[in-house]
């Protein structure tokens, strides 16, 4: 347990870099350890995840050497993997989990993997079951949870599958999957997800298309059993790490912020849009493209924000950024209704659950019905001198931070050490331009 204290702030201003993105992260190392040749990667985020996904891919054989927070991954080539020699245990990553089962699935193979206790909570089924269909077996004992062990095949199938449910991680799982079958395997996904596995995929080299056509949804198929050549990746800031310091710099009152090499994917920036419509003053200056991902950089003011109504066909694109949202919504005007959280409950916590225990700590009115929130504190600050209980939840974590920060009181959070599974550094840079947060 690591306890700490945020308490008010009276502006947080300066130019700031975020760490790497955490989903870029992830696919950059596995998709790198599956193409010939030396992949470089710089920008890398080093969080606790990622390093599940490291470790576990060393376990089948790959070589990863870092030096100066640079990565050289060498890659084993098509149908290369090893098989581990020991369990792998993935920690509390979940899209460690989620991918890999998928990668395995298509490997002639045995390989166990567990996690930690919150890991071992989270369902997988829906990655099982079109890993299944490509010909893997797959054993669970916990009812399609953690531990399992795939036994993948060695003649897997392609497929066609339609997601009903968004869902980047099960597509990904599909992908990484289908890279091994003979054929051309297609996702039609009803809803469309975030496209970092297509993006880095076609990065390097693979035989994938998107089309629309014949259909209103988004259909992505890919040849398999195709080289991927390396290619060298940088990787660009995390948004929805970025995303607490947007809202801290828009509800504290005489900030500035610059925020440097963001990552702007437009299946991951549906909170920019909200934002806006609720009167964030945000800019977005000096556009490119790396590796086949947008970026950017993110100019934020402190703004008067009001509450709006978001729909719930939005959320695949911001999933994860409800819990700070939760927190600008309280100091809106008005009331801010969010739709379509359903998803939220598989989360690290049950974090439909999580936002409204926080909010209340706050004296916020706040209603859950059928998967939605509705919230309104007609005070429009936040009292504070409470204890919030983060669920062992990074994310709620770092959202009764910046709750502090505009808090009468302090706020006093239970535990703060999850924080390093996706923003190591994270209270440094708060307390870099302007933050007070302390450890108890």
């Amino acid at each position: 347990m690591k306890p700490i204290i945020s308490s008010n702030s009276s502006a947080l201003n300066g130019s700031i870099n975020i760490p790497g993105d955490k989903s870029i992260s992830h696919r950059s190392l596995i998709i790198s350890s599956l193409a010939t040749g030396k992949t470089t990667i710089k920008g890398i985020l080093k969080g606790k995840d990622i390093i599940s996904s490291k470790s576990a891919l060393e376990k089948m054989g790959v070589i990863i050497k870092e030096e100066n927070g640079i990565f050289e991954v060498y890659g084993v080539g098509s149908g290369g993997l090893l098989e581990p020699d020991d369990i792998i245990d993935l920690g509390n990553s979940g899209t460690s989990a989620r991918l890999l089962i998928g990668l395995i699935s298509s490997h002639k193979i045995v390989a166990t993997l567990t996690g930690d206790n919150s890991l071992r909570k989270r369902p997988m089924g829906r990655v099982i079951e079109p890993s299944k269909k490509i010909g893997a077996k797959i054993i669970s004992k916990n009812n399609d949870k953690l531990p399992l062990t795939i036994f993948g095949t060695n003649d897997p199938l392609p497929i066609k599958y339609i997601l009903s449910l968004p869902s980047a991680q099960v597509k990904s799982s599909i992908l990484l999957a289908a890279l091994q079958a003979p054929g051309e395997t297609c996702i039609e996904e009803v809803v469309p997800s975030r496209d970092h596995t297509e993006r880095m995929l076609k990065h390097f080299g693979a035989k994938i298309s998107i089309n629309l056509e014949g259909s209103s949804n988004k259909i992505i198929c890919i040849k398999g059993q195709n080289e991927l050549l390396a290619s060298n990746i940088e990787v660009p800031g995390d948004f929805s790490s970025a995303a607490f310091f947007i809202i801290g710099a828009l509800i504290v009152p005489n900030s500035s912020l610059y925020l440097k090499n963001i990552g702007i994917n437009p299946y991951r920036i549906g909170l920019i849009e909200i934002l806006q419509d609720m009167g964030a003053k945000i800019e977005l200056l000096n556009k490119t493209t790396k590796n086949n991902e947008p970026v950017a950089d993110i100019k934020v003011y402190s703004s008067e924000l009001k509450g709006v109504d978001v729909p719930a066909e939005i959320s695949p694109r911001m999933i994860d950024e409800y819990p700070i949202l939760s927190i600008a919504a309280c100091i809106a005007k008005g009331r801010t209704t969010l739709k379509g959280l359903d998803e939220l409950r598989y989360k690290e916590s049950d974090r439909l659950k999580s936002i409204v225990e926080m909010l209340k700590q706050f004296k916020v009115d706040v209603n859950e019905f059928e998967g939605q929130l509705m919230i309104e504190n007609k005070n429009r600050i936040l009292e504070g001198n409470c204890v919030i209980e983060t669920f062992q939840d990074h994310r709620i974590a770092m959202s009764a931070v910046i709750a502090g920060l505009v808090s009468k009181g302090p706020v006093h959070i239970d535990d703060s050490s999850m924080i390093e599974t996706s923003f190591p550094g994270f209270i440094e840079i708060i307390n870099s331009i302007g933050g007070q947060v302390s450890e108890k």
